[in-house]
């Protein structure tokens, strides 16, 4: 600490006093005497103001305004959707974890870009964040892709133990990492239902000539089985289905899909959904934005995206349960909630096998992020099967 001068406390400090002065130490005082009650006064004063001085400098720091942070974040998903108040969710956390210091600015699709711009957007940096679905970049970088979902790949909970136990967090963050961004699991989706069909599903074979709606690896899939896959926006799957422009389509799950009003164009509602069985969506943030925060703010920006994961999950785990109560009760005789065949889920899962192998071979990430989803899903199967899979089956009867 710098010395202080004693001008700086005060009016007179830095001049002698006349009774001190003299040079007589207080020994040679008279007990008592005026000069040595004051020599006494000086001394106590001028050490109560130098630590509260030498105090004053010690805390400064602490009291130091703290730069804030104002980024801007936009979506793939429109204001009404569910995982758009995610979004919304995780800046209101980040900026109350961070009392003011970090806001984060949240824009619907179409606000202030295209919603398929944003990823482009924050890698250049002209936003510094974004939230989407993994596989809408499939094509900048197929090993993408394992970070949504892939068909009879892992469920929710084995996606969470993969990014978070396994190596599932550091391959994204390689993956990203060559386009300037730095992501993170978001809010899961999972099990979603295999869709609404016009007619019954009994065999592979009456997937020949089909034209479904359905995203990109599980409509690979359909494709080998002899169908035919259309992607078509979500405002627009209602009338296409009405219109018989598709034959079947998938969307997410009961909730969703009864939003969409899907519950009325077609009668089979098909489970499990094979070709989304973990779907996991994702933030992304820039790179260099990212990198800039101070510590503490990275920490609750990583912690905010961790927690939007279960609050993701837990909100589409309740709000299914209470549309698929109302699909069996408001709309008895009118939809038929049906499970796949064995024999059609077998033949699936052989020509999706076959889809994700292609898949993998198209770049040396895609290998190498296959390799450690397959080496992963091979060591939890078991546990999943001997911890819930029976339980299930058993509360189920």
């Amino acid at each position: 600490m710098e010395s202080i001068a004693p001008e700086a406390l005060g009016p007179g400090c830095g001049k002698s006093h006349p009774a001190l002065s003299s040079g007589q130490p207080d020994s040679e005082l008279p007990k008592g005497s005026p000069g040595t009650r004051r020599r006494r006064f000086l001394t106590t004063a001028g050490g109560v103001v130098a630590a509260a001085v030498g105090s004053a400098v010690i805390d400064a720091p602490h009291v130091i305004a703290q730069p804030k942070v104002q980024w801007r974040m936009s979506t793939t998903w429109a204001r009404s959707n569910e995982l758009q108040s995610t979004a919304e969710r995780l800046a209101k956390a980040v900026e109350e974890m961070s009392d003011g210091r970090f806001r984060i600015e949240v824009f619907a699709s179409g606000q202030i870009m295209q919603p398929l711009d944003c990823f482009d957007a924050a890698s250049k940096g002209t936003i510094e964040a974004f939230m989407a679905a993994p596989f809408y970049w499939a094509q900048k970088e197929p090993a993408i892709q394992w970070f949504h979902t892939i068909p009879f790949g892992m469920n929710a909970e084995g996606m969470a133990a993969w990014f978070y136990q396994g190596d599932g967090l550091k391959l994204m963050e390689e993956t990203y990492g060559a386009f300037n961004l730095v992501p993170r699991p978001g809010a899961a989706q999972a099990p979603q239902m295999a869709g609404w069909f016009r007619k019954k599903m009994n065999s592979i074979a009456d997937y020949k000539g089909l034209k479904m709606r359905i995203g990109p690896l599980g409509g690979k899939v359909y494709v080998k089985a002899g169908g035919t896959a259309v992607l078509i926006p979500a405002a627009d799957i209602y009338a296409a289905l009405e219109r018989g422009v598709i034959d079947a389509c998938e969307w997410v799950g009961p909730h969703d899909d009864m939003e969409l009003g899907l519950h009325r164009t077609a009668r089979y509602y098909y489970y499990p959904g094979w070709h989304e069985p973990g779907s996991t969506n994702e933030f992304g943030f820039n790179k260099k934005a990212y990198d800039a925060l101070p510590v503490d703010l990275r920490r609750m920006l990583d912690h905010a995206a961790a927690a939007m994961q279960v609050y993701g999950l837990t909100a589409f785990h309740a709000k299914n349960a209470i549309a698929l109560e109302r699909l069996k009760s408001e709309f008895k005789g009118k939809v038929d909630v049906l499970q796949l065949p064995v024999p059609v889920l077998r033949d699936l899962k052989k020509l999706a096998a076959e889809v994700v192998k292609e898949e993998s071979e198209k770049t040396p990430m895609a290998r190498k992020v296959h390799a450690s989803f397959t080496k992963f899903q091979a060591l939890v199967g078991p546990w999943d099967h001997v911890a819930e899979g029976a339980y299930h089956q058993f509360v189920a009867v």
